[in-house]
């Protein structure tokens, strides 16, 4: 690279010694460890090459006299320690680690070919402990990665440029490092100046802390390092580095205890790399046996991060930037970890349009519904989220427990204020608004996982006094948890995988052994006894292959009911890789369904001492992209008019519910069980019913009058008949058939993914060319 010299200022030491190239990486920590799947991953690869490389000269990047140019290398590693507290940064500490230790570079900060304001100018100190700020990792969870930065950025700027301020202009990107506002008037550029100029108070207070050490620390108090043997480092220092109490030269105590206080408060993790037979010069040997090796460091870094992350007291659970992004996309936090927001579907039926799928599967009044959760943080953070993980992370419970007759009574009063403030929406209903007022279901759904929340119980006991029914959805993460549930409405666990490799690349979890807390959950759920339900989301190139570890999973809990739906596409983010041909169509997620019967039925055929029910298709709700499998032992009974048939009993009697729920309260030997409080499933709400699961008391809404183009299709995707569903003239599908051969001629026959190398999946499939074709009428 080029040698960087300051800008800005005519002090001649501004300049690098030697034109030194820098080297600075900021990596990110992915799944165990490891960079993004974005190609980056080749990185550590090359360097590994290089290094084991017979070829390569040893320590190839190192200056072998003072005319060579020197690399300097800085790294920075970002990651969370809700993963794994002893991955986070690893791909920082690896590159800077290979660099800088097999391959000869040297740590920019405290290098000596760089104008370093720190001590003695080797950029180490004693007894193993890390002067400068070459290597730093910011940890997510604890809450120091922009401090964290901040500091390392300064810390390589004032290696760089000596003599003269660095405003880095940083407030305005990571904020201040001190928890303040940030700068809305800086433009996040960085600024070299000479004199005094202005800047940030305490970065100039650290500067001027850190420039007295070195003036004062050495013998002589020369603060001129034209004073001081290049080769010689700290004149005080002992030549016997084994005896550490012995070295207690002119600088020894004040330097090691003002160096040790600012390493445990202000560093979040800071280290410097070397190996003892890789010094920079062969006089400084005995000298750097103090430092840690590579392998030390995952011990000293695991140490300080658990230092930083002690407290007396338990701390809130949503930080004031998640909840400022919380509160944007339309979430009303109660307490300091729950949360409520209104569902579109229940402004939807509000105004006559439809109810949601819940309405159809199960009979819910969608406008009388509340979404909630009792605990915004999560242990996945599954691709398909549509919150975009805005919300926190974590494994367990470590935050301030609010009360749960306090959230209920909030979230029901924040809820209905939300319903009053639907009055003035054109389209209104008056008689539901007036009903609306009245929350009777409760759909413990929103964001997080609601399950973590320790007093969860009692919460759902508060539901169940208002006579509000009770549908939890959990990621199966917290088997315990689901063991110790009260009974309720309905339990969901949701299922988004059918193989520990697929599961750790659609739901991200924090818990590495995730796959196994999944089958432990789904196998509680067979003796819940109420209403349990897997949830399948499919996302087409992500998770929809392997139909048959999908049946496999439902078969260990024998669910009452499986619901397969299809991904929602909530635009793009940063936090998620899905595009629109991830979101399956209606009839894709009902051929999905059929083939999981089909292998439900397979296993069924295998019997055992403990067979699986019989499932079959019971209910769909093609606006929701959503089919429901139900237990023919639970749920189904010989139609009255035809006993060939079946007629399904998929709804629920919400008052028999929340009479059988209050006698187990007062006497928790009563059991009861899924029979015991269903009802009749309407004609339109069942599977193949000509309304497709669309409630007919209210009308289909179409924005801008956007209309299908084509209402109806082949086995092939050919369209049949017209936007008025009138049939199509032979000619007309005869010229659509050409249309598709040519685009199979191009894409080819079956469905292709092409993933990209940020890990984006796109799906094109021939037979899908016509489905979303619209005419304005």
């Amino acid at each position: 690279g080029d040698p960087i010299n300051s800008t800005g200022s005519n002090n001649k030491d501004s300049t690098i010694k030697g034109g030194s190239p820098i080297l600075l990486f900021v990596l990110p920590t992915w799944t165990n460890g490891t960079l993004p799947p974005d190609g980056s991953e080749s990185l550590l690869q090359s360097l590994d090459d290089i290094s084991n490389d017979w070829r390569v000269a040893p320590e190839p990047l190192k200056a072998h006299n003072e005319k060579e140019a020197q690399l300097l290398v800085g790294a920075f590693g970002m990651g969370s320690s809700a993963y794994d507290a002893e991955t986070v940064g690893k791909p920082a500490k690896e590159v800077f680690g290979r660099l800088v230790g097999k391959l000869g570079a040297r740590p920019v900060v405290g290098s000596r070919n760089a104008n370093c304001n720190v001590g003695n100018g080797s950029g180490k100190k004693r007894g193993g402990k890390i002067r400068g700020n070459s290597l730093m990792i910011g940890d997510a969870e604890v809450g120091d990665a922009e401090i964290s930065f901040e500091k390392w950025m300064n810390g390589v700027m004032n290696s760089i440029f000596q003599g003269v301020e660095v405003d880095l202009g940083l407030s305005s990107v990571v904020g201040n490092g001190n928890g303040g506002e940030r700068n809305s008037n800086s433009k996040g550029k960085g600024k070299v100046k000479s004199g005094k100029g202005k800047g940030n108070g305490h970065q100039k207070q650290q500067l001027e802390k850190e420039k007295e050490q070195s003036s004062s620390s050495c013998c002589g108090g020369s603060s001129n390092k034209e004073d001081l043997n290049d080769d010689a480092g700290c004149a005080c220092k002992s030549s016997d580095d084994n005896d550490d109490s012995d070295n207690v030269g002119c600088c020894s105590s004040k330097a090691k205890d003002e160096d040790d206080n600012d390493d445990s408060a202000t560093d979040s993790i800071s280290e410097d790399e070397d190996d003892d037979d890789d010094d920079y010069d062969e006089d400084e040997e005995e000298e750097d046996r103090g430092v840690l090796d590579v392998e030390d460091m995952g011990n000293v870094i695991k140490s300080q991060t658990s230092t930083k992350k002690s407290t007396t007291t338990p701390k809130e659970m949503v930080t004031p930037k998640q909840a400022k992004a919380l509160k944007k996309e339309g979430y009303r936090l109660i307490g300091t970890h729950s949360a409520v927001k209104l569902c579109r579907w229940t402004k939807h039926q509000l105004r006559g349009r439809g109810g949601c799928y819940k309405h159809t599967h199960y009979g819910i009044t969608s406008y009388q519904c509340m979404e909630a959760t009792p605990s915004l943080a999560c242990a996945n953070k599954c691709v398909f989220c549509w919150r975009h993980h805005k919300n926190p992370v974590g494994r367990e419970w470590r935050w301030k427990t609010d009360e749960p007759g306090m959230i209920v009574k909030e979230a029901v009063n924040t809820h209905v204020s939300m319903i009053k403030e639907t009055k003035g929406i054109p389209g209104i209903q008056m008689d539901r608004w007036a009903e609306a007022h009245t929350v009777r279901h409760c759909a413990l759904s929103l964001v997080g996982e609601p399950i973590m929340y320790p007093r969860i119980n009692e919460l759902l006991q508060e539901l169940h006094d208002r006579k509000i029914s009770t549908f939890l959805v959990t990621n199966g993460q917290h088997p315990q948890a689901i063991r110790d549930l009260i009974p309720i409405t309905q339990l969901y666990v949701s299922v988004d995988a059918s193989t520990p490799e697929s599961l750790e690349a659609v739901d991200r979890p924090l818990f590495r052994d995730a796959w196994d807390r999944l089958k432990t959950s789904l196998a509680c759920l067979k003796h819940k006894g109420q209403r349990t339900v897997a949830r399948l989301t499919v996302v087409k190139g992500w998770n929809s292959d392997e139909i048959g570890g999908y049946a496999r999973l439902v078969a260990l809990g024998h669910c009452s009911l499986v619901e397969v739906k299809g991904v929602t596409f909530c635009g793009k983010s940063d936090a998620s890789n899905l595009n629109m041909s991830n979101t399956p169509w209606h009839h894709e997620v009902v051929e999905f369904t059929k083939v999981l019967k089909q292998e439900l039925d397979a296993i069924r055929e295998e019997g055992g001492e403990d067979p699986l029910p019989e499932y079959d298709l019971a209910c769909e709700h093609k606006h929701s992209c959503s089919v429901l499998l139900a237990r023919v032992d639970q749920f189904a009974v010989p139609d009255p008019d035809d006993p060939t048939k079946r007629k399904w009993r998929t709804w629920i009697d919400y008052d028999k519910f929340q009479e059988l729920a209050a006698r187990h309260a007062a006497d928790p030997t009563f059991k009861f069980g899924v029979e015991d409080y269903i009802a009749d499933t309407p004609s339109w709400a069942v599977f193949g019913a000509e309304e497709e699961g669309f409630d007919p008391t209210d009308n289909r809404h179409r924005k801008k009058k956007r209309h299908p183009k084509y209402t109806r299709f082949d086995e092939e995707g050919i369209p049949t008949h017209d936007t008025f569903d009138e049939p199509l003239k032979e000619e007309e599908i005869v010229e659509l058939r050409e249309q598709m051969k040519q685009k199979k001629r191009e894409v080819g026959d079956a469905s292709t993914v092409t993933e990209f190398k940020s890990g984006e999946k796109r799906i094109e499939d021939a037979s899908l060319m016509f489905r979303g074709l619209v005419v304005i009428r």
